[in-house]
């Protein structure tokens, strides 16, 4: 396994001093960044703010806190469409184990339950930033296909949707009552600002997207 990115950073939230500091320190040790909440209050305040990952990250989050619970910060991640960004592990006791396996199908990455291995924890730690790595550059790929689409005129547009479906330059130039030479013109330009070579490449790209 890719150890985790150099500017990763792991969120811990939990209302325990104690707690918070044991982590930052286990995480310390392993050479991971983090960065702690008292409350889930203060987190959501943050993501009020506009947060929105730039690099790996993930969220170590306790189950049960006073005034905003780890479950009902994590709603508000997910209705944020960050939970795969933001990979969330619940730090939960005994008697919230079936609450946060819940959670888990509802999109959380995992849970911990305490008293936790620091091993095992680091282990799903760093299982959930390179998640959170995954997500990003994917997220950012399609931001590039985005771009090279918004550089096509509305005619290549027309042409290329024909193109990734497999017709040949005859039928298309019916279908666009243009002919065959101007379909060749749209297709090569197509090509070229997709950055692509074939029309199977071409309608792969279209599909990842």
């Amino acid at each position: 396994m890719q150890p985790a990115a150099a500017d990763a950073t792991v969120f811990i939230v939990d209302d325990d001093a104690g707690v918070r500091d044991a982590l930052a320190w286990l995480l310390r040790s392993r050479r991971l960044l983090s960065s702690t909440f008292g409350s889930a209050e203060e987190f959501d305040a943050m993501l009020q703010r506009g947060f929105a990952p730039a690099h790996p990250c993930c969220l170590l989050l306790d189950v049960r806190m006073p005034g905003m619970s780890g479950l009902a910060l994590f709603e508000k991640i997910a209705e944020r469409g960050l939970a795969q960004a933001l990979p969330v592990i619940f730090l939960t006791g005994h008697a919230d184990v079936p609450t946060a396996v819940d959670m888990v199908k509802r999109g959380a990455f995992d849970f911990c339950e305490k008293p936790f291995s620091d091993n095992a924890l680091v282990d799903r730690i760093e299982d959930a930033l390179r998640r959170s790595a995954d997500m990003l550059a994917a997220q950012r790929q399609k931001g590039l296909l985005q771009g090279r689409l918004d550089e096509l005129t509305d005619r290549e547009r027309d042409v290329m949707r024909l193109v990734a479906k497999g017709l040949p330059n005859k039928l298309i130039a019916d279908q666009l009552a243009i002919s065959v030479r101007t379909v060749e013109v749209h297709r090569a330009r197509v090509f070229d600002k997709m950055e692509v070579k074939s029309a199977v490449e071409l309608a792969n790209l279209l599909r990842d997207l």
